[in-house]
């Protein structure tokens, strides 16, 4: 077998444990590196691509290949724009929950309810900081139904079979009033990706 390649993976930070989850599992610790870009980006789309640039540019040299493990998240294609200018290639998807699903299992949950809202384990853990707390829910309850009114379900795409982030997830679903509905989801697509390219 072949020496494998130093990979370094730039990823979304919402994506950092279970990425890492990943790596050692399959013992790839020897050759992948991982960085991350933070994950309020999400809050801020228009700046990924150039900080993704940026990340792409200072690590360019130490490694044999970059791979980013991000989705479009909001940039309407200007980060694979940049992707392909800097020949870096990305994890197929739109965003996270079709990285954890697959396209066609997550189209057919989109489908069945478009108004959906979706939470990953990440997601879950930071749910009242990154949701009531960054959207001002907390601060201002009026705000709820402004965001979620138009949302029937919460679905949680867990990728661990956590109890407690279970009960979680559950918790926020009755904080904002939607049906609850819960798919394990592993990491398969995530490690799938990652077998192909390294």
């Amino acid at each position: 077998m072949g020496k494998k390649k130093q990979t370094l993976i730039i990823a979304c930070g919402a994506l950092a444990k279970e990425l890492t989850w990943v790596i050692k599992a399959n013992h790839w610790e020897s050759f992948v590196e991982v960085t991350c870009l933070p994950a309020n980006l999400h809050n801020h789309p228009e700046s990924i691509p150039e900080k993704m640039r940026k990340k792409i540019s200072k690590n360019r040299k130490k490694f044999d290949q970059i791979l980013a493990l991000y989705g479009d998240c909001g940039t309407g294609g200007r980060l694979d724009q940049v992707l392909d200018e800097e020949n870096v290639v990305r994890i197929p998807g739109a965003h996270c929950y079709e990285f954890y699903t697959g396209h066609s299992e997550f189209s057919n949950i989109a489908q069945e309810e478009l108004g959906t809202f979706y939470l990953t384990d990440y997601l879950v853990r930071f749910f009242d900081k990154l949701i009531l707390d960054g959207l001002g829910i907390k601060k201002y309850p009026q705000l709820l139904p402004v965001y979620f009114g138009n949302y029937k379900r919460l679905v949680y795409l867990a990728q661990s079979p956590d109890k407690s982030l279970r009960k979680k997830a559950e918790r926020a679903a009755s904080k904002l009033g939607l049906a609850f509905e819960y798919k394990l989801t592993g990491f398969k697509g995530i490690s799938n990706f990652l077998k192909q390219n390294i």
